[in-house]
């Protein structure tokens, strides 16, 4: 084995002083910290399928040794004057000086005198990459020791040794100094080389584009992991601390270092998916209900496959296919190797109520294991969760009153930010799952996290072609980490379907799927329901036929179009439910939904649901409708709910009758699956569900507000192929296809204007969407990293709205924290004093301004940032409210911002009029 000099042992990779404390990190130090994390996480961390997925043929004791030799490398680049030099980020000279008079005492002569006037020329990741490369160790490689700081370089640094010599060695003439540092780099690569278990450096293989990603995120991982000197900040839980400067690397003992490190960071219990037996109902004992048999047959016919790639389930609202899922993961996890979820759905208020089930789920796994289990809700207020909040911190296990223990379901706070995909088990947005396919710094890591994990799409219709584009690409890098994929709708098109399956198809297997691909004939016209489809391997087998499945009763429902006025509507309504009778009202505009609710007489029970609430009151009104017409509430005798599309996803609720805006067919289905939903007696009148379609104003006109939000070519299909009668779930999948399937076109008269305007603007969000999109996966054994983030959008490094906007294709909008400012006080909106109130709840009072409010945004922030500096300086002290906006309201709770007037009530919600409307 090498023998270190004392000039290696001399180098640092970490300085600082606090309090005059001065304290230090040799860099072989964190280079063997490094290394033995990154090897520590590749066979115990990841998943057996992931890695797999980085072995890619080469045998375990090959990539054993490529793993451990990337993370001792990865800061060789600061084994260099352009580093060595560098000033402490406290500014503290003495410590500056004390580590160059060690280094120049060590035996780097003259280093207290160069002056290296290029030093930021030569960063050290890429001068780390530079060097190697300049040894001979394969680009594909090196690529990854240059992207570690989050972002690969656009080519390789071929240049950087010519151009900046100095940084490299110290002078660009003086041989002597060039000498030293040469002998000095290439001492600590061989040192790392053969503590990899290397003999030369033609052993170090090159590797594909997904190989290189994975290890990549695993050493962005390892990197943080192994700079953290202390579990969560906490000085009473050490991982890797630097040292006094007084001692040196002779001084730890870097196996117990390590070791140590390891416990306190290693708070959550490994999944080990068992066997799914169907000899005993699975569903019985995880949920005490008896399986449908649509249920128990997709189960067995999941658990018979043998590679399993894509699952999806196309089944009616209403029939279990949450449930479905969940075993699904068990049992693909089990069979691939896998050992995590990810649960993605359209909205936060659909992801916070499917959070409580994957919980529930969870909670049995975590029992039956004697095992504690991290899991993640991720979303933009996640923190405001209250079921989320309230679970024990992993940290917290060894805890007096016993909270987290095993068996059960913890938050380990390490995994936050850019690391939160990282826990095994989290429930979000789907925005998350499209951040697979968005340049974005530390995409890696993005990578790591789902490729270890099933992955269940719910709601997959949901989405719009911008974002589908992203979910396609994301589905690409899916396929490429064989990850399984559940996909879940009630309403799904069958030309979605085809993409999806081939979007996996082309991910696993490249170019070459359509070689080895094979299904049965008319595969892409299926048009059964339920309908599962399983890529097992390149196989795709499809099974309508469910024995038993005619167990969910077969309902008619009556459609009628209505063309009424807000207020005669109003009065249908009240009429259609003056014997009781819930009546629910679903409307595809907030401001609409605002105004129908204003009619809605005094005497009659009201409910409103949309998105321009607080977020504490939104909260509150999503508990009270599950608590009134929710599967087990308490029913009012009559009532009226009127909301947006929020209705429309995942919510179990129940509906006598429906009054729904126009809408494309898949979106009217899932409306009314909210009719009828439950066994339960209903008013005589209503004993029959039916279903009013609001706002055809004539064939082909909708109105402006509708036509904005819905292609008119999708409203024109839906209203020439909206029958009178509906048999739900068999006409289901006839309707949908019917409308989404261009060759209906011809059955319906004067749609050649719309299709175009449809055909352009779909045309249109691709392109837009692929501007900023990664590339497909590459699988040549010399394909690098380099320029896989190259042009990037602005800001979406750091912005995580701003990221998820640009998935969405939405507007950027302004949260801002709504309080009452009178002259007796500040108050939150329900009358408390602030002064009274903690500042986690005043940060949950947030709610979002709609974009055209402000339509210049900066100006809005100016105004707003001014009047929160003005009335809450104190805001800056606090880590719940540092950065956010306030707006003020009167005592009417009404704003002025720019040219628009804002009211809130708790009843309708955050309204807003342009001033001169004010005045007519």
């Amino acid at each position: 084995m090498i023998t270190l000099t004392k000039r290696e042992r001399a180098l640092w990779a970490k300085k600082r002083s606090d309090d005059g404390n001065q304290h230090w990190l040799p860099l072989v130090t964190h280079l063997i910290d490094a290394q033995k994390t990154i090897n520590w996480l590749f066979n115990h961390w990841i998943s057996d399928e992931q890695r797999q997925i980085i072995a890619n043929g080469f045998s375990d004791e090959n990539i054993q040794k490529l793993v451990k030799f990337i993370g001792f490398s990865h800061d060789i680049g600061k084994a260099t004057p352009a580093f060595q030099t560098k000033p402490s980020y406290g500014g503290d000279r003495s410590l500056d000086a004390e580590v160059i008079e060690r280094l120049v005492r060590s035996g780097f002569v003259k280093l207290d005198d160069s002056l290296l006037t290029c030093a930021s020329k030569s960063p050290h990741a890429e001068a780390g990459e530079a060097i190697l490369e300049n040894l001979g160790v394969p680009v594909s490689v090196g690529a990854i020791i240059g992207g570690h700081h989050g972002k690969p370089l656009p080519d390789a640094p071929r240049a950087q040794l010519n151009d900046y010599t100095a940084n490299y060695y110290q002078s660009d003439i003086d041989q002597a100094a060039q000498k030293r540092w040469k002998q000095v780099q290439t001492d600590i690569f061989d040192y790392g080389l053969k503590l990899s278990g290397y003999e030369r450096i033609d052993q170090i293989p090159s590797i594909n584009q997904p190989q290189a990603v994975l290890l990549e995120g695993l050493l962005i991982m390892a990197d943080w992991l192994a700079s953290s000197e202390y579990l969560n900040d906490d000085e009473s839980k050490p991982l890797f601390p630097l040292i006094q400067m007084n001692q040196s690397l002779t001084d730890i003992d870097m196996n117990s270092r390590f070791e140590n490190a390891i416990e306190t960071w290693d708070l959550s219990g490994e999944w080990e998916p068992q066997r799914v037996s169907t000899d005993n109902d699975p569903y019985k004992s995880r949920w005490g209900f008896n399986a449908r048999p649509v249920q128990l047959a997709m189960t067995s016919i999941i658990g018979d496959t043998v590679d399993p790639g894509m699952v999806i389930v196309e089944a009616p609202m209403g029939l279990g296919k949450t449930e479905i899922a969940l075993v699904a993961a068990e049992q693909l996890a089990y069979q691939k190797g896998e050992d995590g979820l990810f649960m993605g759905l359209p909205t936060q208020a659909t992801t916070n109520a499917m959070f409580d089930r994957v919980d529930g789920w969870l909670e049995k796994l975590a029992e039956n294991q004697d095992e504690k289990f991290s899991i993640k809700l991720m979303h933009g207020k996640a923190q405001f969760n209250k079921n989320y909040q309230n679970l024990p911190y992993a940290s917290n296990i060894d805890d007096p009153d016993g909270s987290g223990k095993a068996g059960s379901v913890v938050v380990n706070s390490w995994f936050s930010g850019k690391k939160s995909i990282l826990t095994k088990f989290t429930v979000g947005t789907i925005d998350n799952l499209l951040l697979m396919g968005l340049k974005q710094k530390h995409l890696f890591l993005k990578h790591l996290g789902f490729s270890g994990k099933v992955v269940i799409i719910d709601e997959v219709h949901a989405y719009d072609s911008y974002m589908n584009q992203y979910l396609y690409k994301a589905i690409n890098w899916l396929g490429a980490y064989h990850v399984p994929i559940v996909i879940l709708s009630a309403t799904l098109p069958k030309e979605k379907r085809n993409l999806l399956l081939i979007a996996y198809l082309k991910g696993k297997y490249g170019k070459k799927y359509k070689q080895i691909f094979e299904a049965s004939t008319g595969w892409q016209d299926t048009q059964a329901y339920p309908l599962l489809s399983i890529l097992d391997g390149s196989k795709l087998t499809q099974i309508s036929s469910f024995p038993g499945q005619n167990d969910q009763p077969v309902t008619q429902l009556d459609v009628e179009r209505l063309n009424l006025d807000d207020k005669t509507l109003i009065q249908h309504v009240l009429h259609k439910i003056s014997a009781g009778g819930i009546a629910g009202i679903i409307v595809n505009t907030v401001r609409r939904a605002q105004a129908l609710a204003r009619l809605v007489p005094q005497d009659t029970q009201l409910m409103i649901l949309h998105s321009a609430f607080l977020s504490p009151d939104r909260e509150k009104q999503e508990e009270a409708l599950q608590n009134s017409i929710g599967k087990h509430g308490q029913r009012p005798t009559k009532m009226i709910v009127i909301g947006t599309q929020v209705l429309e996803q995942s919510l179990d609720i129940d509906f006598d009758v429906l009054y729904t805006d126009i809408a494309p067919m898949d979106l009217i289905l899932q409306r009314a699956g909210r009719l009828h939903r439950h066994d339960i007696k209903r008013p005589e009148e209503l004993k029959l569900p039916q279903v009013y379609v609001m706002g055809i104003n004539d064939f082909g006109a909708y109105g402006d507000a509708n036509q904005a939000i819905y292609p008119k070519y999708l409203l024109i299909k839906t209203d020439y192929f909206l029958k009178n009668k509906i048999i739900l779930p068999d006409d289901i999948s006839k309707l949908v296809q019917e409308v989404y399937d261009p060759h209906t076109d011809d059955q319906v008269g004067d749609i050649a204007d719309a299709k175009a305007e449809f055909d352009n603007n779909f045309e249109t969000e691709k392109h837009k969407a692929n501007a900023f999109q990664i590339d497909k996966p590459s699988y040549g054994r010399n394909t690098t990293i380099h320029g896989w983030l190259n042009r990037g959008q602005v800001d979406v490094d750091k912005d995580e709205q701003k990221a998820n906007a640009a998935v969405r294709d939405i507007r950027e909008t302004l949260e801002v924290i709504l309080l009452k400012h009178t002259n007796q006080g500040d108050f939150l909106l329900d009358g408390r004093h602030l002064a009274k109130v903690a500042p986690q709840e005043i940060a949950e009072q947030l709610i979002r301004i709609p974009s055209a409010v402000t339509p210049r945004i900066d100006k809005a922030i100016d105004a707003l940032e001014n009047l929160t500096s003005k009335y809450y300086p104190q805001w800056q002290e606090s880590p719940w409210l540092r950065g956010a906006l306030a707006l003020p309201l009167d005592d009417n709770l009404s704003a002025r911002l720019g040219e628009w007037s804002l009211t809130y009530t708790s009843k309708f919600g955050l309204s807003y009029e342009r001033e001169d409307e004010n005045e007519r």
